[in-house]
């Protein structure tokens, strides 16, 4: 018995678009490429009303949950069409290859999604709904895109992947290490509140004083990469899905339109938390560190 068929039947839950025809997909997909020519209006304002630069508001969601919930999307959208497409187009199965690489897909964003906002980060700032539905816009559209690739609009035998082998190889092995350089950078940024938060802890057994809190607390980290630039997670990132891209091959314009579109929307993002860093610490303080991009951006 194949695989596909000792998984229960799932719904069609917006029949045509989720999980999306072929037809629709291709549409998608299309149109997906063009996702930076939207980014452009990040580079004309400092408006990002979420994370370092966020906003007092009545509207704001709380940061933990909404980032949780606004980042999930991607990876159950990938899954979901991975359980579905294949009834949809009657394959029997899916080749290894394209289980890697969603397997990959979900243990990113299973520690970005889940683990770091609800689990590991000690207190993270407000989520503006602007944000929030835009974030959740973006997940749902890229996990259309590479959802429907994987689950059967791209390869769907092991021979679409003859001769490339050795790409696969090489693309995990680059997605392993921006994975692990991610997690390196982000618990570096982590131990900044958590430190802060044991010395309050201890101030407030000792002095009979209540826990102030470390929603607001930056500091200028040091270790690993960032010696050079002030977002390095941002750059392991994107090595991350670069080596997925690897994966599936130059011909898989969705892994390719992921990066691109990632590179599009945090690059600006990373050039504007420069320039807060240094309305906040100083340009003597930060230095010569780059945003992102050693010795370039």
């Amino acid at each position: 018995m194949s695989l596909m068929a000792s998984i229960p039947t799932l719904p069609t839950l917006v029949p045509g678009w989720y999980p999306p025809t072929r037809e629709h997909w291709e549409l998608i997909s299309y149109l997906w490429q063009f996702f930076p020519v939207f980014t452009a209006v990040q580079w004309l304002t400092n408006f990002y009303p979420q994370g370092k630069t966020s906003v007092d508001s009545k509207f704001n969601l709380p940061g933990k949950w909404a980032w949780c919930l606004m980042e999930v999307p991607g990876m159950l959208t990938v899954l979901y069409c991975m359980l579905t497409i294949p009834r949809q187009e009657h394959l029997a199965g899916l080749p290894w290859a394209n289980w890697t690489m969603a397997f990959v897909y979900t243990v990113h964003y299973v520690y970005r999604a889940v683990l770091s906002p609800l689990l590991l980060n000690p207190s993270m700032s407000p989520i503006h709904p602007f944000v929030f539905v835009s974030a959740f816009a973006w997940q749902v559209a890229n996990g259309l895109s590479i959802g429907g690739w994987l689950a059967g609009y791209g390869p769907t035998t092991v021979y679409d992947w003859a001769g490339h082998l050795y790409y696969i190889e090489i693309g995990l092995v680059i997605w392993g290490w921006g994975f692990l350089g991610n997690m390196f950078h982000d618990d570096d940024l982590r131990e900044i509140r958590r430190s802060a938060l044991r010395r309050q802890k201890e101030t407030a057994a000792r002095e009979n004083k209540p826990v102030e809190g470390v929603d607001k607390l930056y500091m200028l980290p040091k270790n690993g990469l960032f010696h050079y630039v002030l977002f390095p997670h941002y750059l392991c990132e994107w090595f991350e899905w670069a080596g997925f891209w690897m994966v599936g091959g130059l011909h898989c314009v969705p892994a390719r339109s992921f990066l691109l579109n990632e590179i599009a929307t945090m690059l600006p993002r990373a050039m504007q938390g420069r320039r807060w860093y240094i309305e906040k610490f100083g340009k003597e303080k930060v230095g010569s560190r780059k945003a992102v991009i050693p010795g370039l951006l």
